[in-house]
């Protein structure tokens, strides 16, 4: 690698099935609120406490945002019953590659690490650092993982994830991102993505394999990441 050193990956939505899309659309709409682009924007990657002000205005501020974040979780509980958490095909054999590739590992996200604990334990050794991170008080803590926690410059890391919001973190700061949105049917994040420029975008974790990262390598390098033309999905490799 001529500059990555750290491949941070997150938890839910990528090495985790998209489990809150269908909550917060199913919170939204059930309460006579309009699921949108915007309400996308506002609520994803936030700390808990600004989403559940969101939500509540959203939908039509009856609630305050403590009792919309409680009612919030409630609505999580019942659609895991329905559709459990799930790992990702493909995560181990990620983490192998990422790792042989001579990058160091982490995964973060907005629920504590009892989450990560709980579905991702199995795989606890192939993480380096502190493993997982929860950025739920600096969100999306871009900055913070690869500053504090791994002592790099932004264009040493690479991060995945599902939300557009944190793509244009990685732009501002000049890490490397790529995408993996939601399948969800409501889901407006691949159409974000593509508004903030986002050159790769996945549909699996197979797709990030030994030909891309080098290539991400090489763009960083040059400091030409973010200004190449975007990659059309399926062709990110």
């Amino acid at each position: 690698m001529l500059t990555l050193r750290l491949a941070a990956l997150n938890i839910d939505g990528v090495l985790l099935n998209d489990t809150f899309s269908p909550v917060i659309h199913h919170f939204i709409t059930t309460r006579g609120g309009t699921y949108s682009a915007d309400l996308e924007r506002s609520v994803f990657s936030q700390p808990q406490h600004i989403a559940g002000r969101l939500l509540a205005a959203a939908t039509g501020g009856s609630m305050s945002g403590e009792e919309a974040l409680a009612a919030y979780f409630e609505d999580r509980a019942a659609h895991l019953d329905r559709h459990p958490v799930t790992v990702t095909p493909g995560t181990e054999e990620l983490l192998v590659r990422l790792r042989a590739a001579g990058l160091r590992t982490v995964c973060y996200g907005g629920l504590g690490k009892d989450h990560f604990d709980r579905h991702l334990g199995r795989y606890a050794e192939l993480f380096d650092g502190p493993g997982y991170v929860c950025t739920n008080d600096f969100r999306p803590g871009l900055k913070e993982i690869t500053r504090d926690v791994f002592g790099l410059r932004p264009e040493q890391a690479l991060f995945v994830d599902d939300v557009a919001k944190v793509a244009d973190v990685a732009r501002e700061l000049g890490a490397g991102f790529v995408g993996r949105p939601s399948t969800f049917v409501h889901s407006h994040q691949r159409a974000l993505m593509e508004e903030s420029g986002v050159r790769h975008l996945i549909g699996g974790l197979d797709e990030i394999d030994d030909g891309l990262v080098r290539r991400i390598d090489r763009d960083l390098a040059s400091g030409t990441f973010w200004d190449a033309a975007p990659v059309a999905a399926g062709t990110a490799a």
